[in-house]
């Protein structure tokens, strides 16, 4: 009687995990999202902070560790390790104090893409941008993303703890 119940339990988790899967693959891949937060800092002061690699584990709580590795065509390459693992970020443009991308440079992870922050002058302020140019390739990490975690989670967490280093309340606002 019991492996009855066992059974019916596992069938029901395979089932739900093959739905999740079925979904998953309906949806597309590739997706662009986009959030923004005011700061009172000016934009050379934003601009410091979303530069300084090896000071992002003191403000950003999801890292422990930055590991340097050698720049890409003059550009910073680095290695953030997580509690979700580690990730390889390469910069591919750079516009003080404007304009900052990032890519994934891990081709074995479940995603891929690029980060583009663009930093504009707002009264005393600034205004920081976050547009997540994304992929995710499995696509039952892709039924989650979509319907669990959101494409904006991480970027108004990272939003939110700039602000926190700076000892500032911020309000991240999904754009797209």
């Amino acid at each position: 009687m019991w492996w009855k119940i066992a059974l019916a339990i596992v069938g029901g988790l395979a089932g739900l995990v093959l739905l999740m899967a079925l979904i998953g693959f309906a949806i597309p891949k590739a997706h662009v999202a986009t959030c923004k937060a005011r700061f009172r800092q000016p934009p050379e002061v934003l601009w410091k902070c979303i530069t300084d690699v090896d000071a992002f584990p003191s403000w950003r709580k999801s890292l422990t560790r930055v590991e340097r590795l050698p720049d890409r065509d003059g550009k910073p390459v680095w290695v953030e390790h997580g509690r979700d693992g580690r990730m390889t970020i390469e910069t591919i443009e750079s516009v003080p104090p404007t304009r900052l991308v990032g890519r994934i440079a891990d081709k074995d992870l479940p995603f891929g893409g690029t980060w583009t922050y663009e930093i504009a002058r707002d009264g005393d302020g600034a205004t920081l941008t976050l547009t997540e140019a994304g992929e995710i390739y499995n696509p039952i990490f892709r039924f989650m993303a979509r319907t669990i975690f959101g494409y904006h989670a991480t970027m108004k967490g990272y939003l939110t703890a700039l602000g926190e280093k700076f000892g500032e309340p911020v309000n991240p606002e999904i754009v797209r």
